[in-house]
Protein backbone atom coordinates (compact mmCIF):
# COMPACT_ATOMS: atom_id res chain seq x y z
CA UNK A 1 0.00 0.00 0.00
CA UNK A 2 1.15 3.39 -0.88
CA UNK A 3 1.12 5.78 1.86
CA UNK A 4 0.42 9.41 0.41
CA UNK A 5 0.74 12.91 1.88
CA UNK A 6 -0.87 15.54 0.28
CA UNK A 7 0.39 19.27 0.96
CA UNK A 8 -2.35 21.71 0.08
CA UNK A 9 -5.49 19.93 0.87
CA UNK A 10 -7.27 22.72 0.98
CA UNK A 11 -7.67 24.15 -2.79
CA UNK A 12 -9.25 22.61 -5.55
CA UNK A 13 -6.17 20.95 -6.79
CA UNK A 14 -5.85 19.17 -3.53
CA UNK A 15 -9.44 18.07 -2.97
CA UNK A 16 -9.17 16.43 -6.56
CA UNK A 17 -6.38 14.23 -6.17
CA UNK A 18 -8.00 13.55 -2.37
CA UNK A 19 -11.04 12.43 -4.22
CA UNK A 20 -9.17 10.08 -6.75
CA UNK A 21 -7.04 8.61 -3.73
CA UNK A 22 -9.99 7.27 -2.05
CA UNK A 23 -10.53 5.05 -4.66
CA UNK A 24 -7.67 4.32 -5.40
CA UNK A 25 -6.74 0.30 -4.67
CA UNK A 26 -3.42 0.44 -3.90
CA UNK A 27 -3.20 3.90 -1.91
CA UNK A 28 -3.63 5.27 1.48
CA UNK A 29 -4.01 9.04 2.15
CA UNK A 30 -1.87 9.08 5.46
CA UNK A 31 -1.37 12.84 5.94
CA UNK A 32 -3.20 16.29 4.85
CA UNK A 33 -1.23 19.47 4.85
CA UNK A 34 -2.42 22.85 4.84
CA UNK A 35 -1.48 26.63 5.63
CA UNK A 36 -5.34 27.20 6.15
CA UNK A 37 -8.23 25.32 7.79
CA UNK A 38 -5.83 23.42 9.87
CA UNK A 39 -7.70 21.84 12.45
CA UNK A 40 -10.79 20.73 10.80
CA UNK A 41 -11.26 17.25 9.52
CA UNK A 42 -11.56 17.19 5.71
CA UNK A 43 -14.68 16.28 5.90
CA UNK A 44 -15.87 19.33 6.87
CA UNK A 45 -14.17 21.54 4.99
CA UNK A 46 -15.55 19.83 2.28
CA UNK A 47 -18.80 17.86 3.57
CA UNK A 48 -19.37 15.46 0.25
CA UNK A 49 -16.13 13.85 2.01
CA UNK A 50 -17.73 13.23 5.58
CA UNK A 51 -17.32 9.46 6.16
CA UNK A 52 -14.97 8.67 3.61
CA UNK A 53 -12.04 11.30 4.57
CA UNK A 54 -12.10 12.97 7.54
CA UNK A 55 -8.77 13.04 8.61
CA UNK A 56 -7.60 16.50 10.47
CA UNK A 57 -5.68 19.35 8.48
CA UNK A 58 -2.40 19.58 9.65
CA UNK A 59 -0.34 22.99 9.90
CA UNK A 60 3.17 22.71 7.69
CA UNK A 61 5.04 22.62 11.20
CA UNK A 62 3.33 20.00 12.67
CA UNK A 63 5.38 17.14 13.71
CA UNK A 64 2.66 14.71 12.52
CA UNK A 65 3.18 16.33 8.89
CA UNK A 66 6.57 15.61 8.80
CA UNK A 67 6.65 12.23 8.79
CA UNK A 68 7.60 10.29 5.69
CA UNK A 69 5.10 9.61 3.20
CA UNK A 70 6.12 6.84 -0.33
CA UNK A 71 4.08 10.01 -2.07
CA UNK A 72 3.83 13.92 -1.64
CA UNK A 73 1.48 15.85 -4.19
CA UNK A 74 2.43 19.54 -3.20
CA UNK A 75 -1.16 21.07 -4.89
CA UNK A 76 0.51 24.61 -3.99
CA UNK A 77 1.54 27.50 -5.36
CA UNK A 78 4.78 28.44 -6.78
CA UNK A 79 7.99 28.32 -4.64
CA UNK A 80 6.36 26.20 -2.05
CA UNK A 81 7.51 22.46 -3.55
CA UNK A 82 10.85 24.02 -4.06
CA UNK A 83 11.19 25.25 -0.59
CA UNK A 84 9.77 21.71 0.87
CA UNK A 85 10.25 18.86 -1.74
CA UNK A 86 13.95 18.41 -1.14
CA UNK A 87 13.51 17.36 2.72
CA UNK A 88 10.69 15.18 1.07
CA UNK A 89 12.70 13.59 -0.78
CA UNK A 90 15.57 13.13 1.70
CA UNK A 91 12.95 11.05 3.41
CA UNK A 92 12.66 8.83 0.07
CA UNK A 93 9.00 10.13 -0.71
CA UNK A 94 8.46 10.24 -4.56
CA UNK A 95 7.02 13.92 -5.10
CA UNK A 96 4.57 15.25 -7.70
CA UNK A 97 4.21 19.34 -7.67
CA UNK A 98 1.25 20.62 -9.48
CA UNK A 99 3.35 24.33 -9.88
CA UNK A 100 5.98 25.61 -12.08
CA UNK A 101 8.44 25.11 -9.56
CA UNK A 102 9.81 21.21 -11.38
CA UNK A 103 8.20 22.01 -15.09
CA UNK A 104 11.99 22.36 -16.19
CA UNK A 105 15.07 21.04 -15.83
CA UNK A 106 17.83 23.39 -15.85
CA UNK A 107 17.99 26.67 -13.84
CA UNK A 108 17.86 28.96 -17.00
CA UNK A 109 14.78 28.06 -18.44
CA UNK A 110 13.32 27.97 -14.97
CA UNK A 111 14.49 31.77 -14.68
CA UNK A 112 12.69 32.43 -17.99
CA UNK A 113 9.37 31.21 -16.68
CA UNK A 114 9.44 33.11 -13.35
CA UNK A 115 10.66 36.57 -14.87
CA UNK A 116 7.87 36.04 -17.54
CA UNK A 117 5.52 35.90 -14.00
CA UNK A 118 7.03 38.45 -12.06
CA UNK A 119 8.43 35.74 -10.09
CA UNK A 120 12.18 35.35 -8.12
CA UNK A 121 13.81 33.72 -11.02
CA UNK A 122 16.28 31.83 -8.88
CA UNK A 123 15.47 28.32 -8.06
CA UNK A 124 15.67 27.59 -4.45
CA UNK A 125 16.72 23.94 -5.38
CA UNK A 126 18.89 24.18 -8.54
CA UNK A 127 20.52 20.92 -8.30
CA UNK A 128 16.71 18.96 -8.40
CA UNK A 129 16.06 20.58 -11.84
CA UNK A 130 18.19 17.92 -13.90
CA UNK A 131 16.05 15.06 -11.94
CA UNK A 132 12.44 16.16 -12.51
CA UNK A 133 10.02 14.83 -15.28
CA UNK A 134 8.08 16.44 -17.10
CA UNK A 135 4.63 15.26 -16.09
CA UNK A 136 2.53 14.52 -19.55
CA UNK A 137 2.80 10.76 -20.00
CA UNK A 138 1.41 10.72 -23.14
CA UNK A 139 4.07 13.03 -24.46
CA UNK A 140 7.32 11.81 -22.28
CA UNK A 141 6.15 8.52 -20.66
CA UNK A 142 10.24 7.71 -21.69
CA UNK A 143 11.61 9.51 -19.20
CA UNK A 144 9.73 7.56 -16.20
CA UNK A 145 11.60 5.09 -14.01
CA UNK A 146 12.38 3.87 -10.81
CA UNK A 147 14.66 6.18 -10.41
CA UNK A 148 12.62 9.15 -11.13
CA UNK A 149 11.09 10.30 -8.04
CA UNK A 150 10.35 14.40 -8.91
CA UNK A 151 7.76 15.23 -11.55
CA UNK A 152 6.30 18.27 -12.09
CA UNK A 153 2.73 18.50 -13.38
CA UNK A 154 2.08 20.41 -16.54
CA UNK A 155 -0.23 23.67 -16.40
CA UNK A 156 -3.82 22.78 -17.69
CA UNK A 157 -3.65 25.41 -21.10
CA UNK A 158 -0.23 23.87 -21.57
CA UNK A 159 -1.80 19.85 -21.17
CA UNK A 160 -4.61 20.92 -23.76
CA UNK A 161 -2.40 22.29 -26.04
CA UNK A 162 0.41 19.86 -26.04
CA UNK A 163 -1.85 17.11 -26.28
CA UNK A 164 -4.01 18.39 -29.29
CA UNK A 165 -0.84 19.98 -31.22
CA UNK A 166 1.99 17.43 -30.63
CA UNK A 167 1.08 14.72 -33.04
CA UNK A 168 1.21 17.25 -35.61
CA UNK A 169 4.57 18.51 -34.61
CA UNK A 170 6.26 15.61 -34.22
CA UNK A 171 5.12 14.71 -37.81
CA UNK A 172 6.12 18.08 -39.03
CA UNK A 173 2.73 18.85 -40.85
CA UNK A 174 2.59 22.80 -39.84
CA UNK A 175 4.41 25.63 -39.97
CA UNK A 176 6.17 26.08 -36.87
CA UNK A 177 5.43 29.99 -36.94
CA UNK A 178 1.72 29.91 -37.60
CA UNK A 179 0.55 28.08 -34.56
CA UNK A 180 -2.80 29.52 -33.16
CA UNK A 181 -4.16 28.51 -29.47
CA UNK A 182 -7.34 29.83 -28.88
CA UNK A 183 -7.98 28.73 -25.25
CA UNK A 184 -11.16 28.93 -22.70
CA UNK A 185 -11.29 28.19 -19.18
CA UNK A 186 -13.95 27.79 -16.71
CA UNK A 187 -13.66 29.72 -13.65
CA UNK A 188 -11.85 26.80 -11.19
CA UNK A 189 -8.75 27.63 -13.25
CA UNK A 190 -8.65 30.81 -11.25
CA UNK A 191 -8.19 28.73 -8.03
CA UNK A 192 -10.37 28.49 -4.65
CA UNK A 193 -8.87 31.95 -3.03
CA UNK A 194 -11.67 34.56 -3.56
CA UNK A 195 -11.37 37.40 -5.91
CA UNK A 196 -13.70 40.54 -7.09
CA UNK A 197 -13.06 39.67 -10.52
CA UNK A 198 -14.26 36.05 -10.23
CA UNK A 199 -16.97 36.98 -7.91
CA UNK A 200 -20.37 35.46 -9.50
CA UNK A 201 -22.33 39.07 -10.35
CA UNK A 202 -18.41 39.82 -12.04
CA UNK A 203 -18.75 36.95 -13.78
CA UNK A 204 -22.28 36.00 -14.68
CA UNK A 205 -23.07 36.28 -18.42
CA UNK A 206 -19.03 37.64 -18.89
CA UNK A 207 -16.35 36.40 -20.86
CA UNK A 208 -13.01 37.91 -21.32
CA UNK A 209 -9.78 37.26 -22.56
CA UNK A 210 -6.68 37.70 -19.80
CA UNK A 211 -3.19 37.99 -19.39
CA UNK A 212 -2.67 39.07 -23.26
CA UNK A 213 1.28 39.95 -22.27
CA UNK A 214 2.36 36.69 -21.64
CA UNK A 215 0.29 33.56 -20.24
CA UNK A 216 2.31 31.61 -17.83
CA UNK A 217 1.47 27.95 -19.54
CA UNK A 218 2.86 29.14 -23.45
CA UNK A 219 6.45 28.90 -22.62
CA UNK A 220 5.97 24.99 -21.58
CA UNK A 221 3.65 24.69 -24.94
CA UNK A 222 6.43 26.35 -27.12
CA UNK A 223 9.75 24.25 -25.59
CA UNK A 224 7.91 20.64 -25.69
CA UNK A 225 6.55 21.11 -29.37
CA UNK A 226 9.51 22.81 -30.46
CA UNK A 227 11.45 19.41 -29.04
CA UNK A 228 9.02 17.54 -30.85
CA UNK A 229 9.30 19.61 -34.20
CA UNK A 230 13.12 19.48 -33.71
CA UNK A 231 13.22 23.74 -34.30
CA UNK A 232 11.32 26.72 -32.78
CA UNK A 233 7.32 26.81 -32.61
CA UNK A 234 6.38 30.14 -31.78
CA UNK A 235 2.72 29.97 -30.61
CA UNK A 236 0.14 32.75 -30.13
CA UNK A 237 -1.83 31.91 -27.35
CA UNK A 238 -5.31 33.81 -25.91
CA UNK A 239 -6.55 32.36 -22.64
CA UNK A 240 -10.30 33.57 -22.11
CA UNK A 241 -12.40 32.78 -18.61
CA UNK A 242 -15.79 32.02 -19.17
CA UNK A 243 -19.03 31.57 -17.07
CA UNK A 244 -18.69 27.77 -16.72
CA UNK A 245 -16.80 26.09 -13.32
CA UNK A 246 -14.89 23.78 -15.39
CA UNK A 247 -13.18 22.72 -18.58
CA UNK A 248 -10.92 24.04 -20.58
CA UNK A 249 -11.81 23.91 -24.49
CA UNK A 250 -9.20 24.60 -26.60
CA UNK A 251 -9.34 25.61 -30.43
CA UNK A 252 -5.68 25.09 -32.02
CA UNK A 253 -4.82 25.98 -35.66
CA UNK A 254 -1.72 25.79 -38.05
CA UNK A 255 -1.03 26.20 -41.16
CA UNK A 256 -0.74 22.78 -43.12
CA UNK A 257 2.78 22.04 -45.51
CA UNK A 258 2.71 22.08 -48.69
CA UNK A 259 0.57 18.51 -49.75
CA UNK A 260 -0.48 17.36 -46.22
CA UNK A 261 -3.52 16.15 -46.56
CA UNK A 262 -7.07 15.34 -43.71
CA UNK A 263 -6.39 11.55 -43.83
CA UNK A 264 -2.51 12.42 -43.45
CA UNK A 265 -3.76 14.25 -40.09
CA UNK A 266 -5.59 11.71 -38.71
CA UNK A 267 -3.70 9.15 -39.73
CA UNK A 268 -0.54 10.94 -38.08
CA UNK A 269 -3.20 11.47 -35.17
CA UNK A 270 -3.97 7.81 -34.41
CA UNK A 271 -0.31 6.36 -34.23
CA UNK A 272 1.06 8.85 -31.84
CA UNK A 273 -2.04 8.10 -29.48
CA UNK A 274 -2.30 4.12 -30.20
CA UNK A 275 -1.16 3.23 -26.72
CA UNK A 276 -2.43 6.17 -24.65
CA UNK A 277 -5.75 5.29 -23.28
CA UNK A 278 -6.59 8.60 -21.75
CA UNK A 279 -6.75 10.52 -25.50
CA UNK A 280 -9.83 9.91 -27.84
CA UNK A 281 -10.11 10.87 -31.18
CA UNK A 282 -12.78 12.16 -32.70
CA UNK A 283 -13.95 13.79 -36.53
CA UNK A 284 -15.47 17.02 -37.11
CA UNK A 285 -18.85 15.62 -37.44
CA UNK A 286 -18.62 14.79 -33.55
CA UNK A 287 -21.14 16.24 -31.48
CA UNK A 288 -18.99 16.72 -27.96
CA UNK A 289 -17.86 19.19 -25.49
CA UNK A 290 -16.39 19.72 -21.75
CA UNK A 291 -19.28 18.12 -20.07
CA UNK A 292 -17.97 14.85 -22.14
CA UNK A 293 -14.91 14.98 -20.31
CA UNK A 294 -15.83 16.32 -16.59
CA UNK A 295 -14.61 14.48 -14.00
CA UNK A 296 -12.50 12.16 -16.17
CA UNK A 297 -8.87 12.13 -16.91
CA UNK A 298 -9.34 12.11 -20.47
CA UNK A 299 -8.48 14.52 -23.12
CA UNK A 300 -11.14 14.48 -26.24
CA UNK A 301 -9.62 15.69 -29.49
CA UNK A 302 -11.70 17.14 -33.08
CA UNK A 303 -8.92 16.40 -35.36
CA UNK A 304 -9.68 18.15 -38.78
CA UNK A 305 -8.58 19.79 -41.31
CA UNK A 306 -10.36 23.32 -43.19
CA UNK A 307 -9.24 22.02 -46.64
CA UNK A 308 -10.43 25.86 -48.28
CA UNK A 309 -7.48 27.32 -46.27
CA UNK A 310 -5.30 24.73 -45.86
CA UNK A 311 -5.29 24.98 -41.84
CA UNK A 312 -5.05 22.17 -39.38
CA UNK A 313 -8.22 22.91 -36.73
CA UNK A 314 -8.32 20.26 -33.96
CA UNK A 315 -10.46 20.93 -30.67
CA UNK A 316 -9.07 19.80 -27.64
CA UNK A 317 -12.00 19.27 -24.63
CA UNK A 318 -10.39 18.81 -21.01
CA UNK A 319 -11.46 18.86 -17.19
CA UNK A 320 -9.15 21.56 -16.03
CA UNK A 321 -9.61 19.61 -12.28
CA UNK A 322 -8.24 16.37 -13.63
CA UNK A 323 -6.38 16.29 -16.99
CA UNK A 324 -5.53 19.31 -16.42
CA UNK A 325 -4.58 18.81 -12.84
CA UNK A 326 -5.49 16.04 -10.03
CA UNK A 327 -6.00 13.34 -12.53
CA UNK A 328 -2.88 13.77 -14.48
CA UNK A 329 -0.93 14.00 -11.51
CA UNK A 330 -2.59 10.50 -10.12
CA UNK A 331 -1.27 9.46 -13.62
CA UNK A 332 2.05 10.61 -12.68
CA UNK A 333 2.33 8.87 -9.64
CA UNK A 334 1.05 5.29 -11.04
CA UNK A 335 4.19 5.55 -13.30
CA UNK A 336 6.69 6.28 -10.73
CA UNK A 337 5.41 3.77 -8.43
CA UNK A 338 5.55 0.96 -11.44
CA UNK A 339 1.23 0.86 -11.40
CA UNK A 340 -0.48 0.42 -14.15
CA UNK A 341 -0.91 3.47 -15.77
CA UNK A 342 -5.00 4.14 -15.89
CA UNK A 343 -4.97 2.51 -12.06
CA UNK A 344 -8.00 4.48 -10.21
CA UNK A 345 -8.43 6.90 -13.66
CA UNK A 346 -10.20 4.00 -15.55
CA UNK A 347 -13.94 5.79 -15.36
CA UNK A 348 -15.70 7.93 -17.39
CA UNK A 349 -16.56 11.40 -16.09
CA UNK A 350 -19.85 12.71 -14.71
CA UNK A 351 -22.60 13.62 -17.33
CA UNK A 352 -24.72 16.13 -17.65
Amino acid sequence: MINVKVVGCGGYGGVGIVELLLRHPEARIQTLVAATETGMPMGELYPHLKGFCDLPILKPDDPAAQEPADVVFFSTPDRVGMAQAPAELAKGARVIDYSGDFRFDNPEDYAEYARRIGLNPVHQAPDLLPQTVYGLPELNRAAYGEDRRLVGNPGCFAMSCLLGLSPAAAARLVEPSSVICDCKTGVSGAGKKPSAIHHYPARYENMQAYRLSGHQHVMEVERMLGKLAGEPVPVTFTAQVVPACRGILSTLYGTLRDGIRLEQVREAYAEFYKDHSFVRLYDRNAAIGTAHVRGSNFCNLIVDVDERTSRLRVVSHIDNLMKGQAGNALQNMNLICGLPETLGLDHPGAYP
